[in-house]
């Protein structure tokens, strides 16, 4: 949840301090997060009115699970800048992310009184009443945030609460506008991978995604298939997986020009690649044109080889990935650490699924060969 800040806090009182918030952002973005804390600590010190410094700064740490740290911040800024609207909303804010929901809808509401007219104080109001499942509150005030200052990130929350309440559609007008009105890349993409997500959500309409089951879920979440999507207390073994996958293969007429293995030491990859008649090579055989299918135990985005070669196939639109472990609930989920298929689901990390059963499982995603993100999945002739 990215905090929107007002054109009007954008005000840099010289050309020092406005060079000074590019590098802090640029450290941000580059994920160089303690670098990115120093600079806007900097900053701060010496312009400490600037608003815009301290909203990015307490967004820096919210992003990073610095739930605590981010409070005292706020706690700072109210007693820089008093009981006023701005302060209120970081506080409250704050507060949110600390699960604390009576207390921060009280400083929020507190901060509405300060000043209605502050689109951000609108926008957090939002966040809180989509945390606390309360949509058409939650819509009212996204909507008087909107029409007070046009903020791709006010939009994209508007369209997560949207799309949770089933409306698609609309959803999907919202992410759209958010990918229009994004001022970055990193924000564009991000409008761009939700619109996808809310089509494949749609797929299963009208059940709204609380109605989804965990494999459903990571389908729409994701765009990957999960082969055996319902928990059970007999874990398979990784050749039964294997042989899952191979039955999947033979079922869709896929074919792949080659097996490319993040982790070729692992056994399982060779009975692969002779059941589904491909050589099986590592990653640097890698080539597009063969429609390969990439395989690791699990997906893996800080792994700089996975990442590669998972959006390679991504890009070029050919082959597929395949793992045999299901990401815990919550992590991996999209970009590089997705996969077009995946072997197990996990419920917090623990192995766990019933006997595989892929008929079900890809009738369940709504998800044979041809939804697999539109990939060519033949050797090119």
């Amino acid at each position: 949840m990215a905090m929107r800040t007002t054109a009007s806090y954008d005000l840099f009182p010289d050309a020092p301090s406005e060079r000074a918030m590019a590098r802090a952002r640029w450290l941000a973005r580059e994920g160089r997060t303690a670098d990115a804390e120093s600079a806007y600590m900097r900053l701060l010190s010496s312009h400490p009115d600037l608003k815009v410094c301290w909203a990015e700064y307490f967004e820096l740490l919210r992003a990073s699970g610095r739930s605590a740290a981010a409070l005292e911040l706020a706690e700072r800024a109210r007693a820089h800048f008093g009981e006023t609207g701005f302060a209120l909303t970081l506080q409250g804010a704050a507060l949110v992310e600390l699960g604390r929901y009576p207390d921060a809808l009280a400083a929020l509401e507190r901060a509405v009184e300060a000043d209605p007219d502050l689109a951000l104080v609108w926008h957090e109001l939002g966040w809180a009443a989509y945390k606390l499942g309360d949509k058409n509150r939650a819509l009212l005030a996204l909507d008087r945030a909107f029409a007070l200052e046009p903020h791709t990130e006010t939009l994209k929350l508007r369209g997560r609460v949207l799309r949770d309440a089933g409306r698609y559609q609309a959803a999907e007008v919202a992410f759209e506008g958010a990918a229009q009105a994004a001022e970055h890349p990193e924000q564009r993409a991000d409008a761009e991978r939700e619109i996808a997500a809310t089509r494949r959500y749609a797929f299963y309409s009208p059940r709204k995604p609380d109605d989804l089951g965990p494999g459903e879920r990571w389908f729409a979440d994701t765009g990957a298939v999960v082969l055996a999507p319902d928990a059970g207390p007999v874990p398979p073994g990784d050749a039964t997986l294997v042989a899952t996958f191979a039955e999947v293969a033979e079922d869709s007429g896929w074919q792949f020009g080659q097996v490319i293995a993040v982790d070729p030491s692992l056994p399982v990859w060779s009975d692969l690649a002779e059941r589904l008649g491909a050589p099986l090579a590592g990653p640097d055989a890698f080539d597009p044109a063969t429609s390969p299918l990439v395989v690791a135990v699990t997906a893996n985005p800080a792994d700089q080889t996975w990442s590669k070669l998972a959006n390679a196939v991504q890009a070029e639109g050919a082959g597929l990935v395949f793992v045999l472990e299901h990401p815990a609930e919550g992590g991996g989920a999209g970009g590089a650490g997705g996969a077009d298929v995946i072997g197990v689901l996990t419920d917090a990390g623990q192995r766990r699924m019933r006997a595989p059963n892929p008929a079900h499982a890809l009738s369940e995603a709504q998800h044979p060969g041809a939804r697999l993100a539109g990939r060519r999945l033949r050797r090119p002739s």
